[in-house]
C-alpha cells in the first residue's frame, strides 16, 4: 500500500534498536512507500540478525553466526536507512524527539520508533563468577557454545522456553545436563500442566536432570570459577558451567528520565504510539490490546515482524489498532510447539487432534467458556487451522442496531 496523498510522513525516522523489530520497520516503511530519511541506531556492532537460532542452531554449531543475518549487506544497502551500529542510546528528550548516545552523538529526528528489546535477568554473585553465562546475544550463544564440551556439567537455571531449549540442545551434545526451577515441569508456566508434564517426560527420556520446584539460593566457586549452584532447599547442584535463563526485562532504563510511562516495557496505545512522535515495537512495546482489553508485551519472533509493520502504518497515518493473535514456537530434541493466543492460569486443556501419548497433538484451551489458545506438538498444519478457533474467540461481538 503506497501512501495516501493527504498523509503527511515523517520527513525523518529514527528506529533505535537494530533487531529483527527495528529493522522490519524501516523495511516496512519502504514497502509502504515512504520516501524520506532512515536511520537505524544499534547496541550492538552486528548488522540485524535473528535470535532464535542462537539457543538452537548456533549453540549445537549447526549454524555459523552469518547464517543468522536477517538481510545481505546488499539488500541493507538498497534499503537506503543510515546505520549507526555499536553505539547504544543512553536519552530520549521527548519533546525534541532527540536520541543521546553512549559515544556522545545527538540525533534527532521527526519521529522515533523504540525498538531495544529486553535484557536477560541476571542472579546476585553470577557476573563475579567465570562459568556463569546468559543468552541473549550473538556473542552470548558464541560464547556458551565454546564452554559446552561434551561430558561437562551443565546447570541451566530457569525452566521457561528459553532454559528448556538449551537444556535440550546441550544434552543432544553430549553435556551431562541438570534443568532447575521453581515450577514443576518445563515451561509449566507458558504451556500449563497438561503438555509441560510430557515435556518434563521427554527431557527425563533424553537423559536431563530435572531438580524443579526450586529457587536458586546462590552459586559455590573456587578461583573466581563456577563449581556449583546452590538451591534454596539446600541442595548444591555441581557445575562446570551454567546457564541463567530466568526471564527477561525490557530495555528501558536509557528512557528513565525521558517522561514517558514505564511499566514492564513502553507503554503505548493500541497503534503502539507512546508519545507524540514517539513508537514502540517487539519486545520493549506494552500496548493496549483492543481485542483482549488490557496491556499485553509479546516476547517472540512473529510479533515483532508483525508489530512493525502496524508501527510503520501508523507512522504514515493508517489509524488502525493493533490487535495480533499471540504467537510462539519451540523446538526441543524433536518435539515442535506451536502456540496460538494465550494461555491463563487454571485454562482447561483438550485434545482435539492427535494423541497426547503418541507426542503427535493438538490442544484447545479454554477460559470462562472461550477458546484462548491452541497448542500443537508436531502436528503444525493442524495447528494452523485450529488457530481459526481463536481468531473467531477473539472477533468483536456484533452490533445490533
Amino acid at each position: 500500500m503506497s501512501i495516501e496523498d493527504d498523509t503527511t510522513p515523517p520527513g525523518h525516522v529514527l528506529v533505535v534498536g537494530a533487531s529483527a523489530s527495528g529493522l522490519g520497520t524501516a523495511e516496512a516503511l519502504r514497502r509502504k512507500g515512504y520516501p524520506g530519511r532512515i536511520t537505524v541506531l544499534g547496541d550492538e556492532p552486528h548488522a540485524p540478525y535473528d535470535r532464535p537460532p542462537l539457543s538452537k542452531q548456533v549453540l549445537s554449531g549447526a549454524w555459523e553466526p552469518d547464517r543468522t543475518a536477517l538481510r545481505t549487506a546488499d539488500v541493507l544497502s538498497a534499503l537506503d536507512a543510515e546505520f549507526v551500529l555499536g553505539d547504544a542510546a543512553v536519552a530520549l528528550d521527548v519533546p525534541t524527539r532527540t536520541v543521546r548516545t553512549e559515544s556522545g552523538r545527538e540525533l534527532t529526528a521527526d519521529a522515533v520508533v523504540i525498538a531495544t528489546g529486553v535484557r536477560p535477568r541476571m542472579l546476585p554473585g553470577g557476573a563475579e563468577l567465570t562459568g556463569v553465562h546468559v543468552l541473549r546475544g550473538l556473542d552470548d550463544a558464541l560464547a556458551l557454545r565454546g564452554a559446552l564440551v561434551p561430558g561437562a556439567r551443565l546447570v541451566v537455571v530457569g525452566e521457561g522456553v528459553l532454559g528448556s531449549e538449551i537444556a535440550a540442545t546441550a544434552r543432544t551434545l553430549g553435556l551431562d545436563v541438570t534443568l532447575t526451577g521453581p515450577l514443576q515441569a518445563p515451561m509449566a508456566l507458558q504451556v500449563g500442566p497438561l503438555v509441560s508434564r510430557a515435556l518434563a517426560e521427554l527431557h527425563l527420556e533424553r537423559g536431563v536432570r530435572l531438580r524443579l520446584g526450586n529457587g536458586v539460593a546462590g552459586f559455590t566457586g573456587e578461583h573466581g570459577r563456577v563449581t556449583g549452584v546452590r538451591l534454596t532447599g539446600g541442595e548444591t547442584l555441581p557445575a562446570d558451567v551454567v546457564v541463567v535463563a530466568i526471564g527477561a526485562v525490557p530495555a528501558t532504563e536509557w528512557l528513565a528520565d525521558s517522561g514517558l510511562a514505564l511499566d514492564n516495557g513502553v507503554v503505548c496505545d493500541s497503534r503502539c504510539r507512546a508519545a507524540d512522535g514517539v513508537y514502540a515495537v517487539g519486545d520493549v512495546a506494552r500496548f493496549q490490546h483492543e481485542r483482549l482489553g488490557r496491556l499485553v508485551r509479546l516476547e517472540n519472533r512473529t510479533n515483532a515482524t508483525e508489530q512493525a509493520v502496524a508501527v510503520a502504518g501508523a507512522l504514515l497515518g493508517e489509524n488502525l489498532p493493533y490487535v495480533p493473535v499471540p504467537y510462539f514456537w519451540t523446538d526441543q530434541f524433536d518435539a515442535k510447539l506451536q502456540v496460538h493466543g494465550v494461555i491463563p492460569a487454571g485454562a482447561e486443556a483438550e485434545i482435539v487432534e492427535g494423541d497426547l501419548g503418541a507426542r503427535r497433538f493438538v490442544a484447545r484451551y479454554s477460559s470462562g467458556g472461550a477458546v484462548t489458545a491452541v497448542l500443537g506438538w508436531n502436528m503444525p498444519k493442524q495447528t494452523r487451522l485450529r488457530r481459526q478457533d481463536v481468531v473467531d474467540a477473539l472477533a468483536p461481538a456484533p452490533v445490533h442496531g
